[in-house]
């Protein structure tokens, strides 16, 4: 499917001065859930088996196995509330459309956290995945329902031909997902179109990702069919 739109464009939007600030990444938020899961673990053994050198322990060393527990909660209850604030903040902090040009100008990193407040605004579930190994999958999407779907990020002025746009389905069979978006700055060849036609993929190319960035800031919508 190719996306196709009939949006109009508002005024332009204002002259960018900052870049936004990095969001905890679904890595560290995978560190942090296995972090948990851990100390959940130790907490059921303890209740349920009451390990034997556990209970021979002295004064001393119970005194210390109970404060390294509250330290560990303590960091736990912090990490996850550094993850809660970022993400309250973000969806709080005003949303300004930007230019093609500049979107030019963003990092590789921010552009993918450009693209990933857009879904967000539409409702979408979102965790950023950029990284070394992402077999070319930059956000991973959830809506509601549970399907999921993955987006590739291109920040780039030449034309995204077929090849890019087959690698990206092969992406799409390998993670089992219900859809797949490509997002680019530049323009998309009609061949890409073309055989991406009839396949559980959108392409959206600068022009239109402007537009819908324009019209995401007049009023959030609800998430697309994936």
């Amino acid at each position: 499917m190719v996306v196709r739109t009939e949006w109009r464009f508002r005024q332009q939007s204002p002259r960018f001065h900052s870049q936004p600030r990095p969001s905890v990444s679904w890595h560290s938020r995978w560190i942090i859930g296995a972090l948990t899961a851990v100390y959940l673990f130790w907490l059921l053994v303890r209740a349920i088996s009451q390990p034997a050198w556990l209970l021979n322990l002295s004064g001393v060393g119970t005194e210390f196995v109970r404060l390294v527990e509250i330290g560990w909660l303590a960091t736990l209850v912090v990490l996850w509330g550094v993850v809660w604030w970022q993400k309250r903040r973000e969806m709080l902090r005003p949303f300004h459309p930007l230019s093609l040009e500049q979107l030019y100008n963003l990092q590789p990193t921010e552009f993918e956290q450009y693209v990933a407040r857009l879904f967000r605004q539409k409702k979408y579930k979102v965790n950023l995945r950029g990284r070394s190994g992402d077999l070319g999958v930059d956000l991973m999407l959830t809506r509601t329902g549970g399907k999921r779907a993955i987006v590739q990020c291109k920040r780039y002025r030449s034309t995204i031909g077929p090849d890019i746009v087959r690698e990206l389905y092969g992406t799409l069979i390998h993670e089992g997902v219900a859809h797949a978006f490509l997002v680019t700055t530049a323009g998309i060849s009609d061949s890409a179109r073309s055989w991406a036609q009839g396949k559980p993929m959108t392409l959206i190319d600068g022009p239109t990702l402007v537009e819908i960035a324009h019209l995401l800031q007049v009023v959030p919508t609800s998430p697309n069919s994936l």
